[in-house]
């Protein structure tokens, strides 16, 4: 520094001439200058008198705010200038004697304090990174509704530069399908949302009384769809979402969503090795255009909302157009949608029929690494048996085994539906409860039937196919009956063969249920709305809507009835292997193991018949009460007191006999 400079920059005198040594009289002058400084800066920190529109205490907050600033700037001014000294020092020895008073505790002191004032300095920090990207926009654009003219000029002048950067991101994302956004500062991110869901403790299972229904049931019942629906849109090959939380508040989300649309079904198709004669353009041809648009867009002075909107509907509509033919008329969409309901659904209900006979014997013992093969051969079979030979369609279906050992799919571990014989923990105890169908879709119906939708499909598959299994199961008892009347039976025999005509009669009627009331009916709606509309987004939600009314209305994802079911299912199960095993009169100790089955049917059904009344009675459901009015439709429920048999239906019990007549043990139709 040099020595003719009487002040520093913070108007402090300089220290010069004091002498070679160091004392605590220049430390503490120091000190004060540092304390007592007066700069330029403390004359303006305080705000002025002259804006009318502040409240006093809106003032004393900017006072305070000023005199922090201006503290900060007086530390940081003092540390420069000593800090910086002494570093001069050190490349000129010779001008030490000249400033004695600047020593290394000095230094020391200033280093303390500069980190002292880091958490001060790391607030701000974290003040600013809150206002990032898109971010922006929201802040100028709140402070441009003030009441100042010539401040609402200058940021609106401010705002209309930094739409010209979201156009920019907005043509290259809607117009090619690239994402522009080194800096994740646009509203649109490639990866899934993060969505808050809402971590619920895990409802008691146990707690199912057989005595009525709690409050806590009754609630959970109310809220059939446990899957939201944005839960329930489809992702796209690579899955991009929406940054809600940095998308200006002048933008709807609706408006957000068409354009996240738009640029996902763009990307889809630039980066697909296909034929160009064949895809054409997305956008018919139209990009120029809709990039003049886009710039006329960003030159106007002001944003606008209803011309916003417009562009970008007019590019939507163009892009969701082009996918309905596509989709609709190129690549057969019905054809597809068909497919899916015939095996996922089991729509072609003599295939699996045959299936079920075929792969009985080696699907009943747990799977072993030769099973998912044995299966898929003994799949081919079955279609050959029902002349369902399509060379194009077999080889896109593939049976697939989960056993022990086996890696998990990432898929499998993330499904909402829970397996009903399984669970990821515990190794599968048969080859059915490892059973799952795999389909490949064609491109570009991948953009419809995701990963994560052909999961939700798999789900419905496993359970539909149990049902399935169980009355075939019950059928095949009932054949063993047939051959076995003329034969002498006695007390257990009887209720051995009534305890199957119950068992049937709910499990039809289950069936019934399943196959008419939920999916004939919903797979109607679903191609009426695909006929009725030329627009891809409206068949979208149409098909994720048709696939939440798939997985409600069976009872998936409603944890008492699903619970309830299953442990029907599960008693059919163990009553048709004691059945199988035991062809003649049963011992004393089959007579104990059917005992233990006829309370526990009783026990379920009661329960299954409480809730549905439950629901019925409040008006919850009509689901529930349709599957109510097919097992009640003669008010035999309701007359035996909500049950299928009850305790007194026991083997000591004559009470049984009088229940039904010989006549009524033949099964019921089937479908």
């Amino acid at each position: 520094m040099r020595k003719g400079s009487s002040r520093d920059s913070c108007g402090a005198p300089a220290a010069a001439g004091e002498g070679a040594q160091p004392s605590a009289a220049h430390f503490r002058d120091a000190a004060r200058r540092l304390l007592s400084v007066r700069s330029p800066l403390q004359l303006s920190r305080r705000v002025s008198q002259d804006f009318p529109f502040l409240h006093p205490s809106e003032t004393s907050v900017l006072n305070r705010l000023c005199r922090l600033g201006t503290d900060y700037i007086r530390f940081t001014e003092f540390i420069e200038q000593y800090t910086g000294h002494v570093q001069q020092q050190d490349h000129h020895p010779s001008q030490q004697g000249q400033g004695g008073s600047h020593g290394i505790y000095l230094r020391a002191f200033c280093t303390g304090l500069d980190s002292v004032l880091q958490p001060y300095r790391q607030a701000l920090l974290d003040l600013e990174q809150e206002v990032h990207g898109c971010q922006v926009l929201e802040t100028v654009y709140k402070h441009s509704c003030g009441g100042l003219p010539p401040v609402r000029s200058a940021l609106e002048r401010i705002l209309a530069v930094c739409h010209g950067v979201m156009y920019k991101q907005l043509s290259a994302w809607m117009l090619h399908g690239l994402l522009l956004d080194q800096h994740e500062e646009f509203f649109i991110k490639q990866g899934p949302s993060s969505g808050n869901v809402s971590a619920q403790p895990e409802e008691d299972e146990e707690d199912l009384g057989i005595g009525g229904l709690t409050g806590k049931q009754l609630r959970e019942l109310q809220d059939l769809r446990l899957i939201e629906e944005e839960n329930m849109l489809a992702p796209s090959l690579k899955q991009f979402s929406l940054r809600v939380e940095i998308l200006p508040s002048y933008i709807p989300v609706r408006v957000a969503e068409k354009i996240l649309f738009v640029g996902e079904s763009v990307q889809m198709f630039e980066n697909q090795n296909v034929n160009l004669t064949r895809k054409g353009s997305i956008l018919k041809n139209q990009e120029d255009t809709f990039a003049a648009e886009l710039h006329r867009l960003k030159q106007q002075p002001l944003f606008s909302l209803v011309d916003f909107e417009q562009v970008v509907d007019r590019i939507r509509s163009t892009v969701a157009e082009h996918l309905w033919k596509l989709m609709v008329e190129e690549s057969d969409l019905l054809g597809q949608l068909k497919i899916i309901k015939d095996f996922y659904l089991l729509g072609r209900g003599e295939l699996f029929q045959a299936f079920i006979d075929t792969a009985q014997h080696m699907l009943k013992t747990p799977p072993t690494a030769v099973t998912e093969h044995d299966v898929n051969v003994a799949f081919q079979q079955s279609a050959h048996k029902v002349l369902l030979d399509d060379d194009n369609l077999l080889p896109l279906l593939h049976l697939t085994i989960e056993y022990h050992g086996k890696e998990h799919k990432d898929a499998t571990q993330a499904r909402e539906g829970p397996s009903r014989e399984t669970s990821p923990r515990e190794a599968p105890a048969s080859g059915w409860a490892a059973l799952g169908l795999s389909y490949k879709v064609q491109w570009p119906l991948h953009i419809l039937f995701t990963p994560a939708v052909l999961e939700k499909y798999n789900v419905v598959f496993k359970y539909l196919l149990s049902v399935r299994r169980v009355q075939a199961e019950l059928q095949h008892c009932w054949a063993l009956q047939m051959q076995r009347k003329h034969l002498k039976s006695n007390q257990s025999d009887a209720v051995k063969w009534r305890l199957r005509n119950r068992m049937a009669f709910l499990v039809d009627n289950l069936q019934y249920y399943l196959q008419v009331d939920v999916l004939e009916s919903q797979f109607s709606q679903l191609l009426h709305q695909i006929n009725s509309t030329r627009d891809f987004e409206s068949i979208r939600l149409a098909h994720d809507h048709f696939l939440s009314n798939l997985l409600a209305q069976s009872f998936i994802l409603l944890k008492p009835v699903f619970h309830c079911l299953n442990e029907i299912l599960d008693l059919c199960h163990g009553f048709c292997s004691l059945v199988s095993q035991n062809l003649g009169p049963l011992d004393e100790r089959g007579a104990a193991q059917l005992s233990i089955l006829v309370k526990g049917f009783s026990r379920q059904s009661s329960l299954l018949f409480k809730i549905l009344s439950s629901v019925r009675n409040h008006q919850i459901n009509s689901d529930l009460a349709q599957l109510l009015l097919r097992l009640d439709y003669n008010k035999y429920y309701t007359q035996a007191g909500g049950t299928l048999g009850s305790k007194s239906s026991s083997l000591q019990s004559p009470a049984i006999h009088n229940i039904f007549s010989s006549e009524s043990i033949a099964p019921t139709s089937q479908l």
